[in-house]
């Protein structure tokens, strides 16, 4: 079992929904995983993570997905426009009817499979947390005609302008997790967080990227040549947290997340984060969702008082 760990802002909930991401994919990716959140320097405050085999599981993780696949999960056959009651069974968990508005089928809530490795060994990391069926809230921030599959790439590989002569896979506009990745893996495996650079469409779990156009006088989606500064690694490691567990959205754009010192397998610390009593200590932090035109993006977090 190897362990590491890394920096991390506890009012910043992007990295706190990004660390439970890192031991979610430690334990898909190597097994054996558990985390814990390491304040007892409040001016180092990290996040340890631990996992089978001999290699660093941040390290591990990062380069995994860097050089990870991304693909949409689709039903193998749309039913007719007729029949929104379509169950489709398998590898597709959701109901079709949630992806029937103004009547027609639309691809913008399908789920997302990032597949990691090659040849006889290959894991799958699914996303389908905006769109898995059940009672939970969905915690899906985006909105428009962008796709979690577009954006997920997005945040691992780059974004890229539409193909040309010159650029047949189109121009690098943004920069993702890849691209850091070639550029200094040594910084990222040391602070993966502390690591940004302007992005285009996001998830907007990193509250560093967050905007509004009364906040700023403007719209940035206005002026093309502007990008907002964030990290895809949170953005993308947030998603994969949230998968199986939700912060706690006790009002209206009003959430609040806990964090942890002991450290735990991700089944209880899915709990964890929601800020469920599990038996051990927690400190609880509370942000608003403010809105950005039709999205919904992170804001920087106050503790709650003990």
């Amino acid at each position: 079992m190897a362990e590491a760990s890394i920096p991390v802002d506890l009012l910043n909930p992007g990295q706190v929904f990004a660390c439970l991401g890192f031991l979610e994919a430690a334990e898909t990716l190597l097994g054996d995983a558990r985390g814990v959140f390491d304040w007892t320097n409040e001016a180092d405050i990290r996040f340890r993570l631990s996992a089978d085999g001999r290699e660093s599981p941040i390290e591990f993780v990062l380069s995994t997905l860097a050089c990870a696949d991304v693909v949409e999960v689709e039903p193998k056959e749309w039913p007719g426009e007729h029949d929104i009651r379509a169950i489709v069974t398998g590898v597709f968990p959701c109901r079709l009817r949630d992806h029937f508005v103004d009547n027609k089928w639309t691809r913008t809530k399908l789920p997302t499979r990032i597949r990691c490795g090659n040849g006889e060994i290959v894991r799958n990391i699914d996303l389908n947390g905006w769109s898995d069926g059940s009672s939970r809230a969905d915690f899906k921030l985006y909105s428009g005609n962008r796709t979690g599959a577009s954006i997920t790439r997005d945040m691992l590989s780059g974004k890229r302008g539409k193909p040309r002569k010159c650029f047949p896979d189109g121009k690098l506009e943004t920069h993702g997790l890849r691209q850091l990745w070639e550029a200094d893996r040594k910084t990222l495996i040391h602070d993966p967080f502390g690591v940004t650079c302007a992005l285009g469409g996001n998830f907007n779990m990193d509250p560093r990227g967050a905007w509004t156009a009364i906040d700023e006088g403007f719209s940035p989606n206005e002026h093309k040549s502007m990008r907002v500064v964030a990290s895809p690694v949170v953005e993308i490691m947030a998603v994969i947290g949230l998968e199986h567990a939700r912060p706690d959205e006790y009002d209206v754009r009003r959430v609040r997340y806990a964090v942890w010192n002991t450290a735990l397998r991700p089944m209880l610390a899915r709990a964890a984060l929601a800020g469920n009593g599990i038996g051990i200590p927690l400190r609880s932090f509370r942000f608003t969702l403010e809105l950005s035109g039709k999205n919904k993006v992170v804001t920087f977090s106050d503790p709650e008082k003990l």
